[in-house]
């Protein structure tokens, strides 16, 4: 048992330059302290299932600003949870989940308790003076197998950026490689040499360099299948085979969609459902996709119900925006109608370390493929690099190999190799 002694937050920014909640959580155990803290990501392109991301809706950053959630840590949650005694960070959440009574955690806001519960989880992790992934492998996951250093989910590193993450006018949102040496070590270094590369081969055919949200090249491309010839040789011309680096897709195709016609507007064309899973497998069948991510709106059932029928057996079919990170969506919409056959996991989507970690665990037991991701706001935390590693995920999503709050994930990858040796 250990004493909630203190929590407080504040805003800081985010790698968007828009404010984000950054919390502190510190412990007592019979007069051993211990001190947590963490920081909220955020998301540009968001479901609109997503639990609440509480913004103040007023003049100060545009309407961006968090100082209605930095109130409801400071004054709220903590004074309902000082000097209390609890087990673990689990059953902190759960005291925490009941103080809002809303189904998408729109009173207190899901970044003021996510915000709280990962700087728990910390604080309980030093205090058991175990590292962050131990923990949770302790608390959730003791029913997998051990990791190991073999055992790194594969990354997912966003390398040229369209939709809502950039300016370049491609409807895609992520082109993705995802490389395949069996080592994390090798993989990031092939993502940093082919990341490098495409940099060079964008500049010899006269395209932009500069950068999305997520670190990638936002080159003004005219289709999908031009960035993707661009991947394709970059790739080779870093030295590496087809059978080292897979690609992916995030298409984010409620982006796309035209409610009022039924039709996907992409690359030029105006397609049906029926329409879109061909161009999706004519993509999967010349680039040697892997996985494609959201590729139908978030409410289009009969979209996902095609694509799962017709490319379900021969690549992850990821659903993000879809799911959400929510368990009662997944259950009623992925396992009632048996579409998709992995989910993106986002903390910020459900608000809780807890909810997170028992949506992977539903996920696995229903034999889906489990994506840990990012957000286009992030910060230096790495917390979901720990959250991956120890729930032994099929992928992590981290963005280009590029930029600080996106290499933070990498580099703690590294650590937690480093550590298993």
């Amino acid at each position: 048992m250990a004493i909630i002694n203190s929590i407080s937050a504040r805003w800081i920014l985010d790698s968007r330059g828009f404010p984000t909640v950054k919390c502190e959580v510190t412990l007592d155990q019979q007069g051993k302290k211990a001190v947590g803290s963490a920081s909220v990501p955020s998301g540009a392109s968001t479901g609109t299932h997503e639990a609440l991301e509480l913004r103040d809706g007023e003049k100060e950053f545009g309407g961006k600003g968090v100082s209605k959630a930095v109130f409801n840590v400071n004054e709220i949650i903590s004074k309902a949870v000082l000097n209390r005694e609890f087990l673990g960070a689990a059953e902190l959440d759960e005291a925490i989940l009941a103080l809002d009574s809303t189904e998408n955690k729109s009173e207190l806001g899901a970044n003021a308790i996510l915000g709280v519960s990962m700087a728990a989880h910390r604080a309980f992790a030093s205090l058991a003076g175990l590292t962050l992934w131990q923990y949770l492998r302790r608390l959730y996951f003791s029913s997998l197998p051990q990791p190991t250093a073999n055992k790194f989910p594969r990354l997912m590193c966003n390398i040229l950026n369209g939709g809502v993450h950039a300016d370049s006018g491609l409807a895609v949102q992520e082109f993705m490689i995802i490389p395949n040496t069996q080592n994390v070590e090798d993989d990031i270094r092939l993502a940093s040499e082919v990341y490098q590369t495409l940099k060079s081969e964008l500049k010899a055919g006269n395209q932009s360099t500069g950068l999305g949200d997520e670190g990638g090249f936002a080159p003004r491309l005219e289709g999908s299948e031009k960035a993707l010839e661009f991947i394709d040789s970059s790739i080779t011309k870093a030295g590496y085979s087809k059978l080292e680096c897979d690609l992916g897709l995030d298409a984010a195709a409620s982006e796309f969609f035209d409610k009022e016609k039924n039709v996907y507007n992409i690359d030029g064309q105006e397609l049906s459902q029926s329409g879109l899973t061909d161009f999706w497998t004519k993509l999967q069948e010349e680039y040697n996709l892997i996985s494609i991510e959201d590729g139908f709106a978030e409410d289009d059932i009969l979209g996902w119900e095609i694509m799962t029928q017709k490319l379900g057996s021969k690549m992850s079919l990821i659903g993000d925006d879809l799911f959400v990170t929510n368990m009662n969506r997944f259950r009623d919409i992925g396992l009632k109608n048996s579409v998709a056959n992995g989910v993106l996991i986002k903390l910020n989507q459900i608000g809780s370390v807890l909810e997170t970690c028992q949506m992977i665990n539903l996920a696995k037991e229903n034999n889906y493929k489990v994506a840990v991701s990012h957000r286009s706001g992030e910060t230096t935390d790495d917390f979901i690099a720990d959250l991956a590693f120890a729930s032994q995920a099929d992928f992590l999503k981290a963005g280009a190999p590029a930029r600080g709050e996106r290499v933070a994930k990498y580099n703690r990858l590294l650590d937690i190799r480093d550590g298993l040796m």
